[in-house]
C-alpha cells in the first residue's frame, strides 16, 4: 500500500491455486478525519466468540454497539478500529468447531465510562482476574449470549487532545515580497601561502629525517662499519 496525503492506494492480489491464474485490483481510499476529532473515552473490547471477518459489516458493528450503549450508558459510541487478536500475538485457535480467533473493538466516546465499566477494569478486577476469578461487574452484561467479552482484557482510555503545532517563525532570511537581495559584504582576503609551505614542508622534512635515519641504520651500522 501507499500513502499520498489523504489518499490511501491499496492494491490486492489474488490467485488460483488450481491454475495459478493472478487477479490484481489497485483500490484508492480518502482517509478524512473525523469532524469533530478523537473521542477523549476509548474503550477496547476482546470479543472471544468472532473472527475479525464477522465484525466487519456495518449490521454486526450495529449489533455491537447497542450491547455496548447498555453498558456504556450512552449513547453517542462508535467504532474506532477493529483487529484480530491474531495481530496482538493471540495463538491461532485449534481447528475445533466453535473455536474463534478473536478480535479487538475499539469503541469511542464523548461521555465518561459508566461506573460498570470502571469497576471492571479497576484494580480490584486486575487482582481477581491473576487469580483466575471474573473481575468485578455492577451491572448486567448486555453482550450474552451472542457475543462473549473477555472482561479481564477490558481497556479503558482517555485520549487528550495534542496541542496544535504552532505554524513556521519567518527568520530575518527570508525575504519579503517584492524586497531585494542585499549580498552579505565582501571579505578581507586572505593570505594562504604560510599555510600552504608548513602543509607542504613540515611532511617535506619529517620525510627527509626518517631518509636519513633509514640510512644510518642500514649502512653505517653495518657489522664492520
Amino acid at each position: 500500500w501507499h500513502l499520498w496525503g489523504s489518499l490511501l492506494g491499496l492494491q490486492v492480489l489474488a490467485y488460483n491455486r488450481h491454475t495459478y491464474e493472478t487477479v490484481a485490483q489497485h483500490l484508492v481510499i480518502t482517509v478524512i478525519p473525523a469532524p469533530d476529532g478523537e473521542p477523549p473515552y476509548q474503550g477496547e473490547f476482546l470479543v472471544g466468540n468472532r473472527n475479525v471477518e464477522e465484525l466487519l459489516p456495518a449490521a454486526a458493528r450495529e449489533i455491537f454497539l447497542q450491547a455496548t450503549a447498555d453498558v456504556w450508558e450512552r449513547d453517542d459510541l462508535r467504532v474506532i478500529n477493529v483487529t484480530s487478536a491474531l495481530d496482538r500475538g493471540g495463538r491461532v485457535p485449534l481447528p475445533i468447531e466453535g473455536r474463534k480467533e478473536g478480535v479487538y473493538v475499539k469503541v469511542g466516546s464523548r461521555g465518561a465510562f459508566s461506573p460498570c465499566l470502571v469497576s471492571a477494569a479497576s484494580p480490584q478486577s486486575r487482582f481477581r482476574c491473576s487469580l483466575g476469578q471474573q473481575p468485578l461487574a455492577s451491572c448486567y452484561d448486555s453482550f450474552a449470549p451472542h457475543l462473549t467479552i473477555r472482561w479481564c482484557n477490558l481497556t479503558l482510555l482517555q485520549v487528550w487532545p495534542s496541542p496544535t503545532t504552532p505554524g513556521p517563525v519567518w527568520g530575518p532570511g527570508v525575504l519579503d515580497e517584492g524586497g531585494d537581495f542585499q549580498p552579505p559584504t565582501e571579505v578581507a582576503p586572505r593570505d594562504l601561502l604560510p599555510g600552504y609551505l608548513v602543509t607542504l614542508l613540515v611532511p617535506l622534512a619529517v620525510a627527509a629525517l626518517l631518509c636519513l635515519l633509514l640510512g644510518h641504520l642500514m649502512c653505517c651500522r653495518r657489522e664492520g662499519v
